[in-house]
């Protein structure tokens, strides 16, 4: 490890005092990164999350906002950050997946981040207004292939999970659509009751607490409870299921005995009654955590999944 080689290279000498600052950490307040802007579902959730967690670890767990560059301004710098476990990452799981390759300036590499607990997993939908002629995907796909590149999609950026999510579905029903990009979830839903574009590709609790648009389908292996009526791409003969997952992540390096605190605080945090709330607000499914390896096993399956995704796509 990093840090093995750094105490050697130091001395003997270094090794008692390190073990020491490692046992007895946190000595001051540890500090979450979201590289978004505040006021949105994850930022919610990180809050809830840092608010739990600072009893449990003894010292302020604070969260600050670094926004820019699609999460890439904030991303970088906690990679820059000394890894001893005082600034960690809360972020989707395309900070090691996606972001490496479509911003490949930045630095960040797959490898720049420890996954240390799952904390939330967001599913991909498909939302049309009411009106819509387009009652189930095999409605869409035919639209699509009778009028290629006609049928329009809004999502909420290139290369965002609900845009890799319709490419995905592209390609699995062999069809070819027209892309929107825009900034948020809300303007691409507002786009989409307008009639000025078909179809929305959203994050699905982006349309929490919303009755004036028609789910035609979810990305996920089963129905969302909140959404009961409306069918999985699964169900309609599409096996597309990619997800936006994500939580605290730390820096390569950061010893083992401080990540053992932080997911032992984490699990503790995401499993109380006021994370859970918090949760359920932002219609989050009932196994939205997973712990270190669990959550390892899954980013790296995601990182060889988006791999093969962004090889089909104009990144330019």
């Amino acid at each position: 490890m990093t840090i093995t080689r750094r105490l050697l290279a130091a001395g003997s000498a270094a090794l008692p005092f390190a073990a020491h600052a490692q046992a007895q950490w946190p000595e001051r307040a540890v500090q979450i990164v979201l590289p978004y802007p505040p006021g949105n579902a994850i930022d919610l959730l990180v809050r809830a999350l840092a608010a739990q967690m600072t009893p449990l670890l003894g010292q302020s767990v604070v969260v600050l906002n670094r926004a820019g560059a699609a999460a890439v301004v904030g991303s970088v710098s906690v990679m820059r950050a000394p890894a001893d476990g005082y600034t960690l990452l809360f972020v989707p799981a395309l900070v090691a997946s996606v972001l490496p390759a479509t911003q490949p300036q930045s630095g960040l590499q797959v490898n720049s981040f420890i996954p240390v607990c799952q904390t939330f997993s967001n599913s991909m939908a498909l939302v049309v207004r009411p009106e819509s002629s387009f009652r189930t995907l095999r409605d869409l796909q035919a639209a699509a292939r009778a009028r290629p590149a006609h049928v329009t999609y809004g999502t909420l950026g290139v290369t965002s999970i609900p845009h890799l999510a319709m490419v995905q579905w592209a390609a699995s029903a062999g069809v070819e659509v027209e892309h929107v990009p825009f900034n948020a979830d809300g303007v691409v839903m507002t786009e989409v009751l307008a009639g000025r574009i078909d179809v929305g590709s959203i994050v699905l609790g982006s349309a929490a607490g919303r009755n004036d648009l028609r789910v035609l389908a979810v990305f996920d292996a089963q129905r969302h409870p909140d959404w009961p009526d409306a069918p999985t791409a699964r169900e309609q003969g599409f096996d597309v299921l990619p997800a936006s997952f994500g939580g605290i992540f730390a820096p390569a390096g950061t010893p083992e005995p401080i990540l053992a605190r932080i997911e032992q605080a984490c699990t503790q945090a995401a499993q109380s009654e006021p994370y859970r709330t918090a949760a359920r607000t932002g219609s989050q499914p009932p196994n939205y955590f997973l712990g270190r390896a669990d959550f390892a096993r899954r980013l790296q399956q995601d990182i060889d999944d988006k791999a093969a995704v962004l090889r089909n796509i104009r990144l330019n």
